[in-house]
């Protein structure tokens, strides 16, 4: 039986286009120690949104006291949604602002009524964020409530906010695994998933919110989704890294027909920080983790540079972005986790410059031809003889 090479044809599933969301300035900078500005969150999300990219978070709507990384939230959203600068820049690129999905991420019930007023205002998010945990543990620590009662006010926040106009993605996170519970179901993340639609989420956030994930069960996960709810659009894939193994589990989700994934820059992001600047926050309490150096999300530019060598399509100007991963790392501080912004993508063309010179008088000299790889008299085709390789020394 002949191997089939083609690999669509292997994974009939996997898709040919896909959508890469940013979650930096939401995601990325909750996990980080020092005072991102108010500038430097709005220059990075309207980069992104001119370099192609349809979905990206701006910030968590819940209470500053907890995460004054997000004080200036409303500021955020109303440049965006109201500010004529942003709409003179998209015109310029062709872009419709309208077709770009902005994100608050509410966790509890006043984050999703401070939503629902800034709607009425006019510079409301299209989309806000609820989340549940199958492991109750982890899912304690992130809302501070059970999960029966998180899911009943989950239930009044979706209708609240569908009259509002204002659509909800439900989030199923410790899907393979808890850092406060340890092993999880995978069974049990399906079925949060169902729960989820059923109380009339737009969409789900599948989560691997620790790095658990290896691409085997990523692979069986997405599938099971696929099966029991086959819309791609319905499904995206949040991954973190701690193992550099997490680009496995993107090939994986592939695979599986996943469509949708988001990252953030550099890597960043993680369980919302205790300590802003100098002085101690609440945050989501104790850190769950020993070295916040390996703690972070997928990286946006790895990933979509390994999307791109796929030939999968995505819709972003790659060199931008690679250009944006170069200056975050400035505005971060320290060296980040992408190595695309240090070695771009794969250069078809190659790097002449490092060709070292007297290669063509060297084939003159040897009366070989400019495209000549092999001795005059050898065949035009390899035989491979009845005997080779290691068969020779046995």
């Amino acid at each position: 039986m002949a191997t089939e090479y083609d690999y669509w044809k292997i994974f009939p599933r996997m898709p040919k286009k896909v959508t890469i969301g940013d979650i930096t300035v939401r995601d990325g900078f909750q996990h980080e120690e020092k005072y991102i500005s108010t500038e430097a969150k709005i220059f990075y999300a309207e980069e992104m949104a001119l370099a192609g990219c349809k979905e990206i978070e701006l910030a968590n709507l819940g209470n500053p006291a907890g995460m004054p990384m997000f004080k200036d939230a409303h500021e955020i959203f109303k440049y965006f949604k109201q500010g004529e600068r942003f709409k003179k820049r998209c015109a310029r690129k062709g872009i419709n602002p309208d077709d770009i999905v902005f994100t608050g991420v509410t966790i509890r019930e006043p984050a999703v009524d401070t939503a629902i007023e800034m709607k009425k205002e006019g510079y409301g998010p299209d989309r806000i964020l609820m989340m549940v945990s199958t492991e109750e543990e982890h899912h304690f620590a992130n809302s501070g409530t059970t999960l029966p009662d998180y899911w009943a006010e989950a239930e009044r926040c979706i209708k609240k906010a569908t009259d509002a106009g204002i659509r909800m993605v439900g989030t199923v996170s410790t899907i393979w695994g808890s850092p406060i519970g340890g092993a999880t179901v995978l069974e049990d993340a399906v079925e949060f998933t169902k729960r989820w639609f059923e109380i009339g989420a737009n969409d789900i956030e599948h989560a691997d919110h620790d790095g658990s994930a290896n691409a085997a069960d990523v692979y069986r996960y997405c599938s099971m989704i696929m099966d029991e709810m086959p819309d791609p659009e319905a499904h995206l894939l949040h991954l973190h890294e701690t193992k550099r193994i997490a680009s496995s589990s993107v090939l994986a989700a592939l695979h599986a027909g996943f469509t949708r994934f988001e990252a953030t820059f550099g890597g960043l992001g993680g369980q919302p920080a205790n300590f802003l600047d100098d002085v101690p926050i609440r945050g989501t309490g104790e850190y769950y983790y020993e070295d916040p150096r390996y703690v972070g999300l997928v990286c946006l530019e790895d990933l979509l540079i390994q999307i791109d060598e796929m030939g999968i399509e995505h819709g972003l100007d790659v060199d931008r972005v690679l250009w944006l991963g170069r200056k975050m790392e400035k505005t971060i501080g320290r060296r980040l986790r992408s190595e695309a912004v240090i070695n771009g993508r794969t250069l078809k063309e190659g790097h002449m410059k490092f060709a070292r010179p007297g290669r063509p008088a060297r084939k003159e000299k040897y009366g070989e031809t400019p495209d000549q790889v092999i001795p005059s008299g050898w065949g035009e085709k390899a035989v491979l003889p009845e005997v080779w390789g290691p068969a020779l020394w046995k």
